[in-house]
């Protein structure tokens, strides 16, 4: 009897999700393993943004700079090692920030994504703030 109401339980959820494609893994978080699903959104949000601010941005280094093609260039290269540096800073600190948490746990996932969401969320005000009109 209780696997026929899991099942309709799980039916019901599913066709809800179906039903609401605007539904995220962050609604209705009840455990750590809907968490982790959630974190792992919010991070995968969060690093599709800064890729697309950090593409916009040297789309418009290439339009401001596009008459001297020298400067645009060496401009795209400082920005491409800066955002290489930010990386590498970004993951260096979210590993201090999880520690102590044990690799590979729920709780280190969870603390892991929380920290790149938000950092790459903080990067890509910035990345998109640069070369924009005044």
């Amino acid at each position: 009897m209780k696997t026929i109401f899991l099942a309709l339980a799980l039916f019901a959820t599913g066709a809800h999700a179906a039903a609401n494609p605007d539904a995220s893994p962050c609604d209705g978080v009840e455990d750590d393993h809907q968490t982790l699903g959630c974190s792992v959104s919010q991070r995968d949000t969060a690093v599709k943004l800064l890729d697309e601010n950090f593409q916009n941005l040297l789309e418009r280094v290439n339009t401001q700079y596009g008459a001297n093609k020298a400067e645009a260039n060496d401009l795209i290269a400082k920005l491409k090692t800066a955002q290489d540096a930010w990386k590498k800073l970004r993951d260096a600190d979210c590993a201090v920030e999880v520690f102590p948490a044990k690799p590979g746990s729920e709780a280190f996932n969870i603390d892991q994504n929380d920290c790149l969401a938000r950092t790459s969320d903080e990067r890509s005000e910035y990345v998109e703030s640069i070369l924009q009109p005044e």
